[in-house]
């Protein structure tokens, strides 16, 4: 048995420990608050930065209360989380797609939401889900 040259079985041995980046888009469609799936969605996008991820976020039909400026969690007892979505850039995530469809639907606009996004019609965020290894509705 003989290493050659920091080579094993023709393969270089930092390709081989070196990770492999997927880009992931999590797709959230549920209101922020009533059920669990918009929080631990928030959380699995987290760890999934953490493992140095391509990770983007896009948010559709009820989704796009999730970024709404002022929500009041008081009434239902509830933590307000959205502002966790503010520390999405220090995870080096800065990929969030808003569906403008839904948000006019829901008579919002994108200055009425807690952070930066890119507003794209249904169609152009088709073709960029598309573009992705991994899609992940929540």
């Amino acid at each position: 048995m003989s290493e050659q040259g920091g080579e094993k079985g023709g393969m270089d041995l930092e390709e081989e420990t070196s990770g492999v980046v997927k880009k992931f888009m999590f797709v959230n469609r549920k209101a922020p608050h009533g059920t669990i799936y918009a929080l631990e969605a928030l959380e699995v996008v987290l760890i999934s930065a953490a493992f140095d991820q391509d990770v983007s976020l896009a948010f559709l039909d009820d989704g796009v209360y999730q970024l709404a400026k002022g929500q009041d969690t008081k009434p239902i007892e509830v933590k307000n989380f959205s502002p966790t979505y503010r520390a999405l850039e220090g995870y080096d995530i800065e990929k969030l797609y808003v569906e403008r469809e839904s948000l006019e639907a829901r008579g919002l606009t994108e200055d009425q939401l807690i952070v930066p996004v890119e507003v794209m019609s249904g169609e152009e965020l088709a073709r960029r889900m598309e573009e992705q290894d991994v899609v992940i509705g929540c």
